[in-house]
């Protein structure tokens, strides 16, 4: 048996030390500026979400979820101009207070990101995205593993499924509870690093369980309508870190299941 994919040996989700998250160090290495293979994810998302809208804000702005946000602004940012509410939800301590303070008037490296959005239809209608992220955006401290049943109009869920534990078995459990958390024809983009091997993030390291692109397609299939799932390899020469192979971009919408 695989040791990822049996509870006994595996590093779960709720043995990691994520109140001891180092925020600002990983903000600063991996959102400082924007990177290549991030640039090809918001252009990727940013028109999946322009196309759902039909490029224009709707009349009943839906609610949006962003499952362990984490230290990163760029998918609530996505879901900006087509949401009343976006709730921000985060377990780890340390990104739960990071995030408010973000919210709260966000730091001038996410500029070059909102610009990225602006190329996308319908994001112009956000005239001051500081202010709208502030008067939509709530952080909510929780157990994404107990996320209500089909609460939200769109989500988005980044680097989280696989970036919380070595066990293949939550990282299932992961992904469905962000499904089921959607209502049927809600548009979402989810996230993956692919073949991660974990990660060290200021004095800690974080737990990780290897996916590729077969295990996000079965996982996401059973709730989704209309996915695509994009792989995105790692810029030449400028990986994020070492220990994985690439990016996985699934969108799609939550089907009737």
């Amino acid at each position: 048996m695989d040791p990822a994919s049996d509870p006994s040996s595996a590093t779960l989700n709720r043995e990691a030390p994520w109140d001891a998250f180092d925020s600002l160090a990983y903000s600063e290495h991996n959102y400082r500026t924007l990177r290549q293979d991030d640039r090809q994810i918001i252009e990727i998302v940013r028109d999946h979400f322009a196309a759902h809208f039909h490029g224009h804000r709707p009349g009943q702005p839906v609610t949006g979820v962003d499952v362990g946000a984490g230290a990163n602004l760029y998918p609530a940012l996505a879901m900006l101009p087509w949401c009343r509410e976006i709730t921000m939800f985060e377990r780890s301590a340390s990104n739960v207070a990071w995030l408010r303070r973000q919210v709260s008037g966000y730091e001038p490296n996410w500029d070059e990101f909102w610009a990225l959005l602006l190329r996308g239809e319908g994001y112009a209608e956000v005239t001051d995205p500081r202010a709208e992220l502030r008067g939509a955006a709530s952080v909510r401290q929780g157990d994404l593993f107990q996320l209500p049943s089909r609460q939200w109009g769109m989500g988005t869920m980044f680097f989280v499924a696989e970036s919380m534990s070595t066990s293949h078995l939550e990282f299932r459990k992961a992904v469905n509870s962000f499904a089921e958390a959607l209502a049927p024809g809600s548009p979402f983009a989810a996230a993956f690093m692919e073949n991660s091997e974990g990660y060290q993030v200021g004095d800690h390291w974080f737990p990780a369980c290897a996916v590729t692109r077969h295990d996000v397609e079965a996982t996401l299939a059973p709730y989704s309508e209309d996915m695509q799932i994009v792989r995105i390899a790692p810029p030449e020469g400028d990986a994020v870190r070492e220990g994985y192979t690439g990016m996985i971009v699934a969108c799609g919408r939550r089907g009737a299941v």
